[in-house]
């Protein structure tokens, strides 16, 4: 089997790659059957150089290639008939702005994977990048921090090597004594938010002791689905429940926003779970909550003052809750926003390292021992025919216009 690690052709440009020279090699070393080579690109964060450094082959032709391995979205024009593909296609919500792409697959006859279906039999994902959107999305909440309070300066993520280099910046700073952070979420996201709170030492609490306490250093709570929401009839939740059914629920999140100052945003949003705070709660004088790091970055969703994604080159925005339009990040009585959606592209070495390992642990060996395991079997979207697979027949409709 022959894989190319494909160029990465979207603008903004991304930096990242599925496997490192170093896992390249890893691979060729535990499945002698296969090969790779690497399309030439002067944006990836690992150079052509390095590849051949590693006896990588590098080569424009990959015509010969029977799998075709990217992070983002492959433009229509570059696609190859006929062939396999994995990459984030962010289509299986029935993305508008992604339509033709999955169109352009179909009609090329492309057996296609995404990186966000392959999952296990209880569909949790077995890969991807969420671990860093929370390291960087922290990072860049305290430096949103330090740039509107006038406390510190801090670098961005982009202009560092790597997590260390973050570490280093991390250490030299100093935090208000009285800062109560709230983080919500328990998935991957979440958990790299959290990295970065142990990082800082920041005191973990409990979320009783949280609402109900005074600290004279600076504390955080994290908290999951079922204290953040309750049962509109006031009986015991469920989380299991919740997440089959979530509209007999209601928002419990107010508490936490009248004691916190800064709300990491690391949770994962469905379809019909209450929204965690509404725009008419943000105006409530005892909303406190005055720094926003939405890593999950629903756009005017759960979180009312995400007004739009924010980028890379221009992170931070305001939020007026009295207008409920935007304004400057550092504005009197706004709330301070960083809602960047593409975050684990400010850390693409790391990134591209921590993608490459899940990969080549959990996808790798379906291709070896006849999908045992049914991780290929589960990701795929289309058939080499040019037709939907039962799993993804949802997206019919999808693809004909007709939603």
């Amino acid at each position: 089997m022959k894989i190319a690690l494909i160029k990465e052709r979207k603008n903004p440009p991304d930096r990242r790659v599925v496997f490192s020279p170093e896992k390249c090699a890893e691979l060729l070393d535990r499945y002698r059957d296969a090969s790779i080579v690497v399309e030439p690109s002067d944006v990836r964060v690992f150079q052509d150089q390095t590849y051949k450094d590693w006896r990588i082959s590098v080569q424009e032709d990959l015509s010969e290639v029977d799998v075709m391995i990217g992070v983002k979205e492959v433009p229509v024009e570059a696609l190859i008939p006929n062939k396999k593909y994995f990459f984030f296609s962010h289509t299986i919500k029935k993305q508008p702005y992604n339509r033709k792409l999955l169109q352009a697959i179909l009609k090329n006859k492309i057996e296609f994977f995404d990186h966000e279906t392959i999952v296990k039999e209880n569909n949790a994902r077995l890969i991807g990048f969420g671990r860093y959107a929370g390291l960087v999305g922290a990072y860049n909440g305290f430096r949103a921090l330090g740039l509107r309070d006038g406390l510190y300066e801090m670098p961005k993520v982009e202009t560092l090597q790597d997590l260390n280099e973050v570490k280093l910046e991390l250490d030299k700073i100093t935090l208000p004594s009285d800062l109560k952070i709230i983080l919500s979420g328990t998935g991957k996201v979440a958990m790299g938010a959290k990295e970065i709170l142990d990082y800082l030492q920041i005191n973990e609490v409990s979320d009783t002791v949280y609402l109900t306490s005074t600290f004279t250093e600076p504390v955080y709570c994290l908290i999951d689905v079922m204290e953040y929401n309750r049962r509109k009839d006031g009986k015991a939740g469920n989380k299991a429940a919740f997440y089959k059914d979530p509209k007999g629920y209601e928002s419990n999140f107010m508490p936490y926003a009248k004691v916190s100052d800064f709300f990491i945003a690391g949770h994962f949003y469905g379809n019909d779970a209450p929204y965690l705070f509404t725009r008419e709660d943000a105006r409530h004088p005892e909303f406190k909550i005055n720094l926003i790091a939405d890593i999950s970055c629903d756009v005017d969703g759960p979180v009312a003052s995400t007004l739009r994604a924010s980028t890379i080159a221009d992170p931070f925005y305001g939020y007026d809750p009295i207008s409920e339009n935007e304004t400057e990040f550092n504005a009197k009585g706004a709330i301070t926003v960083m809602a960047v959606d593409n975050l684990p592209c400010e850390l693409p070495k790391d990134a591209s390292e921590g993608f490459g390992s899940m990969f080549l642990k959990s996808v790798m060996p379906a291709f070896f021992n006849d999908d045992k395991d049914g991780i290929l079997a589960r990701a795929r979207m289309t058939t080499s025919e040019g037709k939907l697979t039962e799993r993804f027949s949802y997206l019919q409709d999808y693809i004909e216009g007709k939603d």
